[in-house]
């Protein structure tokens, strides 16, 4: 972008930042305006017009406040105080949000939700002793940072002289929120102003560009996490702060012991016990350093211990923890409800969950709503780069996937750069290993993998195109051009060749762990950008951002959600490039996304539900507790323990089915017997499958009493890695409502449109069914049949069977009011929960299913019997039923991959 469209942007930029929601015609108009003044009259029509276009885009974003929770008896004292302070450190803030592109609507929320933050702790100038302690829940990726430096600096201008933000547990991570925290906070590059050049070293950045009347304290830099030597440097007493004092460390017990051991060493030296000055700890990945089950008891108790030591020290102090997922380990962990709430973090005075703005490219988007725009599958790397090795594995090539998806990059670069961005980073992530040694290698070999493509292009890239194409590499590059990109663009492939060699020469591909020197320091690129390929594990899997991330390569298999959703470094923004990023994974990978996203929603609607009712923290934490997900997690949290682990779990509200289930012909013989025992006796009722409607997925039959279901899932032969269907507690929750909201119940019969010869059709149920074809998913051997790699036996959809067309367009109706979706807008994909909420039935679907290939001869074959059950809400409180959790078969069938993220430290 030449200096004329720079100055014009910013010029744009700043008069757009007072108005709520500009129309295209008024940003036309200012643009107009600007181009006749000196500094912009070379920015040409084709340029403002494209920078029209991106100011619709930008202004364009909306953001709703989100959800809060807190106790009843919380006197508010933010409006009367107000008066009182003066805004420096936000209005410092704001402007540098502003200058970031932030729309006037995305910063009038921000100025809500952390006034609503800020509003929740306690008045700083209020006299002691006190404490508060809070939770936020966001997104991943979706701007937490941001967030809570926002809160910091209100905190800062109300009286909070403070601030400590505990930041992950890898240097990397704190190193990048402490300067986040330099650019949003202090104003100043910590770096050199605790160098040994003295004030004349300071260099002033970020906030400190617009106004340094005041000078916070930081006792860390961007450099170096905390020291007892560089603390007592800085020479200033905590109780004589004029302005804040900022500490950014890592979650560490040897960092925390350092801190404590300081501050009591500066009490003893002052004669007194507790520090008065008030003090707000912000632990950022609150869940963080909570989920090492092999090394992480003792070590979690340990941080624990010396966080709850920490606010002690204090007479007056607020705790706020940043967590991405509402499964948070605070809920979890405890062994009982009580101990639950009586653990001293638990968030029990407020919980914050913050909505993202409108261009978050979150989990929903990415796994539930436009998973065929953004996911690739990888189905090729087991003889190369094998999901599971072992740290002396020897890289000898690379999958044709992964050098697909390194082309994308590079072709997905040069669009950039043909629509003027050529200044802007451009990331790609490749997560496939944990071993520090097997990430070398591959890095090497992607780097001569590049190289590669370099030679190609400088030699053959300037020659017409079908003599270019004549060039294998070159015709790689052009097949996917045609495959990903040339539909939606916005240039053809003659325009994108001759960029070909501009947009791979700059890119470096670096290893990223505890053990690498080089790195990601995207603020030496600022001018021109930084172009990198990052090879690396759980350095990537957790908190580090990746600026202008487009292309991701996960090869990386887990069912533990909360490390699931943090290796998601590809949610988050990505303006005017959207269209073009991709992530290639594993299909069963994808599923276990699928999964946690709904979950994730789930709670997320609970907790705009329980708002609505006034309901308290605790009950929130209660609701998690009981969410039908926290068997694996605690299941996974137990393992090894050699403990009976029971859990009480609510199915109120929740679909269930059996994904996973036997794979020899013993066991699916007997539950072809009990599919055909449950339609004789539903029949003998009548109420059998031949007294059903057609429907959409197949026959339905509506009003069938509640014992042949308890009897039917009784007898099933449930496979004990399928937790939530085993029968006894399905079994035991219908029989408590069987006389009442389970009394009467839908039953879909499913099957499909006739497939031809090829399929698979039965009529054992006594009527004629063509059954679902299904593949055998990843994993799946003698012992155990994966109902598709993503594990899903219903197509989604499924669960507004039965339901009227009126109540079925009232959920829709509903859902896009909360989305914020226009009414009526076609293509929406709506999720299942929405009609699960409005079913005045339970819904049990029974499924015969033809096991198989797409192009597989299924016809001679026997039908494996699989179910589902959608529970509706419950009127009443809902009673839990108790899983006795199978901790042996999830080691035996996923021992490996838990030891991999306990063992994450392998990789930094």
């Amino acid at each position: 972008m030449h200096d004329g469209l720079k100055n014009l942007e910013s010029m744009v930029e700043v008069m757009l930042s007072k108005e709520a929601l500009p129309t295209p015609e008024r940003i036309r108009e200012l643009i107009a305006q600007l181009r006749q003044t000196p500094m912009c009259q070379d920015v040409g029509n084709d340029a403002a017009e494209r920078l029209a276009l991106e100011f619709e885009e930008r202004h364009g974003v909306s953001m709703t406040i989100g959800s809060v929770l807190q106790e009843d008896d919380y006197e508010p004292w933010l409006p009367e105080a107000k008066r009182e302070i003066d805004p420096y450190y936000w209005s410092r803030y704001r402007k540098l949000l502003s200058e970031k592109h932030f729309s006037g609507q995305v910063l009038a929320m921000q100025d809500e939700v952390t006034d609503r933050i800020l509003g929740l702790l306690e008045n700083p100038r209020k006299d002691g002793p006190w404490d508060r302690r809070g939770m936020v829940v966001g997104h991943v990726q979706s701007g937490k940072t941001a967030n809570y430096t926002g809160v910091a600096c209100k905190a800062a201008d109300a009286g909070y002289r403070l601030i400590v933000i505990i930041a992950g547990i890898h240097n990397n991570l704190r190193n990048q929120t402490q300067s986040r925290v330099d650019e949003g906070l202090v104003g100043r590059d910590s770096a050199r102003l605790m160098s040994n050049k003295g004030p004349s070293g300071d260099r002033y950045i970020g906030v400190g560009r617009f106004d340094r009347t005041r000078r916070p304290v930081t006792f860390t830099n961007s450099l170096r996490d905390f020291s007892k030597a560089m603390a007592t440097s800085v020479g200033v007493p905590l109780e004589n702060l004029n302005q804040p004092a900022v500490f950014v460390i890592k979650k560490n017990a040897s960092t925390l012991k350092n801190l404590l051991e300081w501050l009591e060493e500066h009490n003893s030296q002052s004669g007194r016990k507790k520090i008065s000055t008030p003090m707000l700890l912000i632990d950022d990945e609150a869940d963080n350093a909570s989920i090492n089950v092999k090394h992480g008891k003792d070590e979690v108790s340990r941080i624990n211990g010396q966080i709850r030591q920490l606010l002690q020290i204090f007479d007056r102090s607020c705790y706020i923890g940043y967590t991405a997922t509402p499964f948070a380990n605070i809920f979890i962990d405890p062994e009982t409800e009580d101990e639950m709430r009586g653990a001293d973090l638990f968030p029990k005075d407020f919980i914050v969950s913050l909505d993202p703005p409108s261009n978050y490219m979150g989990s929903d988007r990415v796994f539930l709503d436009e998973t065929d725009r953004f996911i690739r599958h990888i189905s090729d790397n087991e003889d190369l780069l094998p999901i599971r090795h072992k740290k002396d594995h020897v890289i000898v090539g690379l999958p044709e996937s992964l050098k697909t998806a390194i082309r994308t990059f590079a072709v997905a670069r040069a669009i950039r750069l043909s629509r003027g961005q050529n200044r802007e980073h451009c990331s790609m992530l490749v997560n496939s290993s944990r071993f520090t040694e097997v990430q070398r290698q591959l890095r090497n070999e992607i780097h001569n993998f590049v190289d590669d493509l370099k030679a190609s292009i400088r030699v053959n890239g300037g020659l017409p195109g079908e003599k270019a194409v004549r060039d294998p590499e070159i015709a790689a590059l052009r097949r996917v051009f045609l495959e990903e990109f040339d539909a939606e663009c916005g240039f053809d492939w003659g325009e994108i060749q001759p960029l070909l060699f501009e947009s791979l020469a700059p890119i470096v591909v670096v290893e990223v762990n505890s053990r690498s020197s080089g790195g990601l320091n995207y603020a030496e690129y600022s001018q021109h950008g930084l172009n990198v390929i990052a090879v690396g594990g759980f350095s990537l899997s957790r908190g580090l951002t990746l600026e202008g991330l487009m292309v991701s390569y996960f090869l990386r298999n887990s069912m533990m959600y909360d490390t699931l959703m943090q290796m998601g470094r590809w949610f988050g923004y990505r303006p005017g490039y959207e269209d073009l990023c991709r992530i290639w994974m594993p299909e069963e990978a994808e599923g276990w996304y699928a999964h946690i996203s709904e979950s994730i929603e789930e709670l997320r609607d609970e907790l705009r539900s329980m708002e609505a009712a006034n309901a308290t923290p605790v009950e929130f934490g209660l609701k998690v507790r009981s969410h039908p997900d926290t068997l694996v997690v605690t299941a996974r949290n137990k393992m090894g323990s050699g403990e009976k682990v029971v859990v009480s779990i609510g199915l109120a509200n929740k679909f269930v089915e059996t994904a996973i289930l036997h794979a020899d012909e013993t066991h699916q013989k007997a539950n072809r017997r009990v599919a055909v025992a449950f339609a004789e006796t539903t029949r003998a009722l009548g109420c059998g499958p031949e007294s059903g409607d057609d429907v959409s997925g197949g026959r339905l039959v509506q009003g069938v009493p509640a014992q042949p279901v308890i009897d039917f899932v009784s007898h099933f032969r449930n496979h004990p890695g399928s937790m939530l269907t085993d029968s006894g507690p399905i079994r035991n929750y219908i029989e408590a409502r069987a006389a009442g909201e389970l009394a009467e119940w839908d039953v879909l019969f499913t099957s499909t449109r006739d497939q031809g010869e090829r399929s698979l059709k039965d009529k054992s149920l006594g009527i004629p069914i063509n059954c679902q074809r299904r593949s055998k998913g990843a994993g799946s051997d003698a012992r155990t049949l994966r109902v598709t790699s993503r594990q899903r036996v219903a197509s989604r959809g499924v669960e507004k069977t039965g339901l009227t067309e009126e109540q079925i367009a009232a959920a829709q109706r509903r859902y896009r009011e909360e989305k914020g979706f226009p009414g009526g807008e076609k293509g929406i994909n709506y999720p299942d929960r929405i009609y699960r909420a409005v079913r005045p039935r339970p819904l049990l679907i029974i499924h015969l299913l033809a096991i198989g290939g797409d192009e597989e001869d299924l016809s001679g074959g026997e039908p494996v019997v699989a179910w589902s059950i959608s529970f509706p809400t419950t009127e009443t409180d809902q009673q839990k039923v108790e899983y006795v959790v199978n901790t042996t078969w999830l080691q035996e069938n996923y021992g490996q991959d838990l030891e991999e993220e306990e063992m994450a430290g392998d990789d930094g």
